[in-house]
Protein backbone atom coordinates (compact mmCIF):
# COMPACT_ATOMS: atom_id res chain seq x y z
CA UNK A 1 0.00 0.00 0.00
CA UNK A 2 1.09 3.40 -1.12
CA UNK A 3 1.14 6.49 0.89
CA UNK A 4 0.39 9.79 -1.10
CA UNK A 5 2.46 13.01 0.29
CA UNK A 6 -0.16 15.13 2.71
CA UNK A 7 -0.13 18.66 0.75
CA UNK A 8 -3.27 20.87 0.70
CA UNK A 9 -4.97 23.94 1.37
CA UNK A 10 -6.42 22.90 4.74
CA UNK A 11 -3.03 21.47 6.01
CA UNK A 12 -2.39 23.61 9.72
CA UNK A 13 1.56 23.86 8.36
CA UNK A 14 2.60 26.86 10.18
CA UNK A 15 3.68 30.07 9.29
CA UNK A 16 5.44 31.66 12.25
CA UNK A 17 4.92 35.34 13.14
CA UNK A 18 6.99 37.87 13.51
CA UNK A 19 10.77 38.05 11.85
CA UNK A 20 11.17 34.60 12.38
CA UNK A 21 14.33 34.86 14.35
CA UNK A 22 12.47 33.26 17.78
CA UNK A 23 9.86 31.32 18.31
CA UNK A 24 7.41 31.55 21.52
CA UNK A 25 5.27 29.17 23.60
CA UNK A 26 2.04 29.50 20.60
CA UNK A 27 4.71 28.66 17.73
CA UNK A 28 5.37 25.35 19.55
CA UNK A 29 2.30 24.72 20.47
CA UNK A 30 0.87 25.00 16.72
CA UNK A 31 4.16 23.04 15.07
CA UNK A 32 3.89 19.95 17.97
CA UNK A 33 -0.61 20.18 16.78
CA UNK A 34 0.64 19.93 13.44
CA UNK A 35 2.81 17.21 13.95
CA UNK A 36 -0.32 15.31 15.74
CA UNK A 37 -2.47 15.44 13.18
CA UNK A 38 0.13 14.44 10.18
CA UNK A 39 1.60 11.43 11.92
CA UNK A 40 0.90 8.33 10.40
CA UNK A 41 -0.72 6.48 12.40
CA UNK A 42 0.39 2.95 12.11
CA UNK A 43 3.62 4.63 13.09
CA UNK A 44 3.26 7.25 15.57
CA UNK A 45 5.63 9.39 17.02
CA UNK A 46 8.22 8.04 19.79
CA UNK A 47 6.51 8.17 23.33
CA UNK A 48 10.00 9.27 24.51
CA UNK A 49 10.20 11.88 21.69
CA UNK A 50 7.64 13.39 23.13
CA UNK A 51 8.03 12.97 27.06
CA UNK A 52 11.51 15.36 26.08
CA UNK A 53 9.74 17.78 23.57
CA UNK A 54 6.69 18.52 26.36
CA UNK A 55 10.01 18.56 29.02
CA UNK A 56 11.26 21.09 26.68
CA UNK A 57 8.27 23.01 26.70
CA UNK A 58 7.77 23.24 30.16
CA UNK A 59 11.24 24.21 30.74
CA UNK A 60 10.93 27.02 28.10
CA UNK A 61 7.62 28.28 29.91
CA UNK A 62 9.59 28.28 33.63
CA UNK A 63 12.29 30.35 31.69
CA UNK A 64 9.74 32.58 30.33
CA UNK A 65 8.22 32.83 33.54
CA UNK A 66 11.63 33.33 35.49
CA UNK A 67 12.15 36.32 32.59
CA UNK A 68 9.00 38.24 33.37
CA UNK A 69 9.25 38.05 37.00
CA UNK A 70 12.99 39.48 37.04
CA UNK A 71 12.01 42.07 34.26
CA UNK A 72 9.52 43.21 37.26
CA UNK A 73 11.74 43.08 39.86
CA UNK A 74 13.91 45.15 37.89
CA UNK A 75 11.06 47.86 36.98
CA UNK A 76 10.18 47.95 40.84
CA UNK A 77 14.64 48.36 41.81
CA UNK A 78 14.85 51.04 39.04
CA UNK A 79 11.79 52.58 40.21
CA UNK A 80 13.07 52.90 43.94
CA UNK A 81 16.68 54.16 43.08
CA UNK A 82 15.09 56.51 41.12
CA UNK A 83 13.04 57.49 44.36
CA UNK A 84 15.85 57.91 46.60
CA UNK A 85 17.79 59.97 44.28
CA UNK A 86 15.26 62.66 44.46
CA UNK A 87 14.87 62.04 48.33
CA UNK A 88 18.13 62.99 48.62
CA UNK A 89 18.22 65.91 45.72
CA UNK A 90 15.17 67.67 47.48
CA UNK A 91 16.57 67.62 51.21
CA UNK A 92 19.11 70.28 51.73
CA UNK A 93 22.11 69.84 53.21
CA UNK A 94 22.78 71.22 56.29
CA UNK A 95 25.96 71.27 57.79
CA UNK A 96 26.37 69.53 61.37
CA UNK A 97 28.25 71.71 64.33
CA UNK A 98 29.22 70.77 67.30
CA UNK A 99 28.75 72.86 70.35
CA UNK A 100 30.09 72.79 73.54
Amino acid sequence: MSVNSITSNSNPVINAKGTGQQMDQSDFLRLMTAQLSQQDPFNPVDNQQMVAQMAQFSSLAGISETNNVLAHISEQLAAQTQLLQDIKAATPSTPTTQEG
